[in-house]
């Protein structure tokens, strides 16, 4: 399915005027989320030393389990037996937010960039995430939404994006977004998603009708975050 262009409205932003910074993307593939631990504090030290400029780590995880700061080991209900049969690791995630799965079919984004001087402001920077996330739906005919008091975005079917972040000292970001393109949803029943009890899940591949390439949605989000915070995307 083609997308359609970004919505034209947004929320309001912190985006000040000026010229806009410039930003890379790092397509990294399939990466253990070790790996991916590894990798976002490598390039948050390039980050803050001034080495590299503001980038998007595009990939995806092996199953995996991560448990945020705010996470109940209750809300994991796969023992450990079952996740080693099912072949789902788990880790402390080291960012905001409850639990949460990543796994195959589902795109994972972590920004590492730097909210100084104009965007220090936690609230408006994970608003400014789900409005990415939403426009990125709607380039494919999707509705989405967020939902009052939580972080991330839903359709009527269920949870489409999660939402998790980690922001230093120095105002640099990591962690980030999960949007679920095609992944085996039977594998969120080994949670309780952020502590929601009896919440669904969605994916885009339930609400488009037809194939979805996954190539597309990548393009569609890497669009809409460089126009939501003002980047210009780096072209390899």
């Amino acid at each position: 399915m083609t997308p359609r262009a970004p919505a034209a409205a947004r929320e309001p932003s912190t985006l000040a005027g000026g010229p806009r910074r410039p930003l890379a993307v790092l397509r990294a593939g399939t990466v253990s989320y070790a790996r991916g631990l590894e990798l976002q504090d490598e390039l948050v030290g390039g980050r803050r030393d001034g080495a590299i400029p503001d980038t998007l780590i595009v990939l995806d995880h092996p199953h995996v389990i991560t448990l945020g700061r705010a996470s109940d080991r209750a809300d994991v209900l796969a023992s450990d037996e079952e996740r080693a049969r099912l072949g789902i690791d788990l880790f402390e995630a080291g960012r905001g937010g409850g639990v949460t799965y990543h796994g195959p079919g589902q795109l994972v984004v972590y920004p590492i960039i730097d909210l100084k001087p104009d965007r220090k402001d936690l609230h408006a920077y994970l608003r400014d995430l789900e409005t990415v996330l939403i426009e990125t739906a709607a380039a494919f005919g999707v509705a989405s939404h967020r939902r009052a008091g939580l972080t991330g975005v839903w359709t009527d079917r269920g949870k489409l994006a999660a939402v998790g972040v980690r922001v230093s000292s120095q105002w640099i970001t990591s962690h980030g977004v999960a949007f679920n393109i095609a992944p085996d949803l039977a594998y969120f029943d080994s949670i309780v998603p952020c502590g929601l009890v009896g919440e669904a899940v969605t994916s885009l591949e339930r609400e488009v009708p037809g194939r979805v390439d996954p190539e597309q949605v990548v393009t569609a989000l890497v669009r809409s975050f460089a126009d939501t915070f003002g980047r210009e995307i780096l072209v390899a």
